[in-house]
């Protein structure tokens, strides 16, 4: 199996390893085999790399992406486990099971991955591939399906090339998958809550728990990763009222600016000042908790391009500013 210029396939070994982990720290993107599918994988905490990975999917918003670490204390180091999470951690991994957990003040996952939440998707994966891989790349790694986003889950190598040639920089082909089907998603945030049923079954679960999962409402999962209950109307809703498609900013405001920013003595910060979707994306999150934890009571938000990842900022920025009940 051969890719066009721009994506390469190489055989799992220690070498393509070693090759891995070096195309991740660089911001690359990596597909690579897990237990259940085969994943796309970035680096975690680089926003930009994690921005990059939503253009390759298509993803039309950006959900959260779940963190993929190499062992427990690895996760312990990204989010905070109750007794109810350990347990759980204790018995299913490695394996097909996401915890859905309040994150580490500084869990090395970018806004951007976390979709502005406090909350953080985390996972072991069992297949040895991916385990080398994280063990040598030593950060979590974001890898939802290896996809464009609402195609069927891959679950060999030919069918990530399929997908993602020419979109990607590496596959690392380690055979089929064993599951063949995405983890189950347990969120950890309150009553443990079954999000998206997955590789491990739900009587397994409330077996170790020792009492019934709760269930999510209606339409509480996306597609890869949870929206954690109680979120879903926004991801992130700032304090700050936002008014959209700003070409200035008015008395009062603080300015989310795109591209070339009018002049103006108030606070500013700029998603992209090159006009770089990408960098806006991996912006996004982090200047609105910035503007918002400066006090600002009102944004003015620059247009956004709606092409490519636009359509996901846009998306997200209207949910920001969508009115709140008091």
């Amino acid at each position: 199996m051969t890719a066009e210029p721009g994506t390469r396939v190489l055989k799992a070994d220690a070498d393509t390893i070693k090759t891995a982990a070096a195309c991740l720290a660089a911001g690359g993107l990596v597909a690579f085999p897990t237990e259940t599918v085969y994943g796309l994988g970035a680096d975690a905490g680089n926003g930009e790399a994690v921005a990059r990975l939503y253009a390759a999917k298509g993803r039309p918003a950006f959900n959260p992406l779940i963190a993929h670490v190499a062992d427990l204390a690895a996760a312990r180091r990204v989010a905070r486990f109750d007794a109810a999470a350990e347990r759980l951690a204790q018995a299913f991994w490695p394996g097909p099971l996401t915890l859905v957990l309040p994150k580490q003040p500084d869990c090395g996952v970018s806004a951007l991955a976390l979709a502005g939440l406090d909350s953080v998707a985390v996972r072991v994966p069992a297949h040895p591939v991916a385990q080398a891989l994280l063990a040598a790349f030593g950060r979590p790694v974001v890898a939802p399906s290896a996809n464009r986003s609402g195609h069927v889950s891959p679950t060999d190598a030919a069918h990530v090339l399929a997908d993602l040639r020419g979109r990607i920089d590496l596959i690392v082909d380690g055979g089929p998958c064993a599951v063949g089907v995405e983890s189950t998603i347990v969120s950890c945030l309150g009553e443990p809550t079954l999000l998206r049923p997955g590789g491990v079954p739900r009587e397994a679960i409330e077996q170790v728990l020792g009492r019934p999962l709760a269930l999510a409402p209606e339409g509480a999962a996306g597609a890869e990763a949870p929206i954690a209950p109680g979120m879903l109307t926004s991801h992130y809703a700032p304090k700050a009222r936002l008014r959209l498609n700003a070409s200035a900013p008015r008395d009062g405001e603080a300015l989310l600016a795109f591209g070339p920013a009018p002049e103006f003595s108030g606070l500013t910060l700029n998603l992209s000042p090159r006009g770089n979707l990408i960098e806006a994306a991996a912006n996004l999150f982090s200047h609105l908790r910035a503007l918002d934890a400066s006090g600002a009571k009102a944004i003015a938000v620059m247009k956004v391009p709606r092409s490519g990842l636009g359509e996901a900022i846009n998306d997200r920025l209207r949910r920001a500013a969508a009115p709140r009940p008091e």
